[in-house]
């Protein structure tokens, strides 16, 4: 059942980042307790972190519930030097709720943020809805539109897992990384490296960094490479132990997409994660088991990657027969 409400706050935030762990991982926290009060996420003055102050949350339905997280969320505390989120010089439009998705839909000066306080606010608003269990991811659009992060990329469904560190503290700081990622070919039997560039929050894992690419997608700034995996693919947990890195999605990886074969879409992941100095082996799980046809773990393959450049003196040396 799909609710529409139209307030007036002002409003929004980012980040991403990852809770390590194997085994399958709740979304969301359960309600919080009403008389112990509730932890409202805002930004501290300095515009540098995240800050929380506890208010009473009523009611028994999933609704009032965002009504009033959302109203904290667009009022600064009295007598405090917090920033509210949703009153940062950006307007809440529109939200909507349907089988514990939550889309939240900003005018169009959210783009005026800077990249800091965008991941900020985002992580703020995403942390306090995700404490009510019936609202399992958040979404962020723009006048209408998904949301574009700094690098161009657009920003999917996000839980409170994106936006904790390793120990529990939001994160803070950005960081800038390169990483390899492997795409297929245009027939789906093979795959091309290429290069990306881009920041990220410190908190996140390199690992949860580069599943996240690959569900995403090439960026369109290269011809020629396909995407592997289904981008309604959801990422339950990513974990290094011992050099192997365990990567735990929901069962949408198994869907055929762009004709790439299950054994080029789990290779595409292990040589990107692999490429880490860091990583020796991988091991896919779906909903936190081991498919029947799929290895204990898998080891880097050099032998499906080609080069753009084959490819091209490939297609030549046809034409030419």
């Amino acid at each position: 059942m799909n609710t529409h409400h139209n307030p007036l706050y002002q409003l929004h935030i980012l980040i991403l980042v990852l809770c390590l762990g194997l085994g399958t991982l709740t979304a969301c926290s359960e309600d919080p307790e009403p008389e112990s009060g509730t932890p409202i996420y805002y930004i501290s003055s300095e515009g540098t972190r995240l800050e929380t102050h506890s208010f009473p949350v009523e009611g028994t339905g999933v609704e009032p519930k965002i009504a009033q997280m959302l109203d904290y969320l667009a009022a600064t505390p009295e007598n405090l030097s917090y920033q509210a989120p949703l009153n940062m010089g950006f307007t809440l439009v529109d939200y909507t709720f349907d089988s514990g998705r939550l889309t939240l839909d900003m005018s169009i000066e959210y783009y005026d943020l800077n990249p800091m306080t965008e991941v900020l606010v985002r992580a703020a608003i995403v942390r306090t809805l995700c404490q009510i269990s019936s609202v399992n991811y958040v979404r962020f659009t723009v006048a209408g539109e998904t949301l574009v992060d700094n690098a161009g990329e657009s920003v999917s469904w996000m839980n409170e897992s994106l936006f904790i560190s390793n120990d529990g503290n939001a994160i803070n700081t950005y960081e800038s990384a390169r990483i390899r990622l492997y795409f297929a070919t245009e027939d789906g039997t093979r795959l091309v490296s290429a290069y990306r560039e881009k920041y990220y929050l410190t908190s996140m894992s390199k690992e949860r960094f580069i599943v996240e690419e690959m569900i995403a997608g090439p960026s369109g700034q290269i011809s020629g490479i396909y995407a592997t995996i289904s981008p309604e693919t959801d990422i339950i947990s990513v974990s290094t132990r011992d050099g192997v890195c365990y990567v735990n999605l929901d069962s949408d990886f198994l869907t055929v997409y762009n004709n790439v074969s299950t054994e080029i879409a789990i290779y595409s992941l292990v040589n990107s994660l692999t490429d880490l100095s860091y990583v020796s082996k991988v091991q896919i799980l779906i909903n936190g088991e081991v498919p029947g046809n799929f290895a204990s773990t898998y080891e880097q393959n050099p032998d499906i990657v080609t080069t753009l450049s084959s490819i091209y003196t490939e297609e030549s040396a046809e034409d030419g027969q």
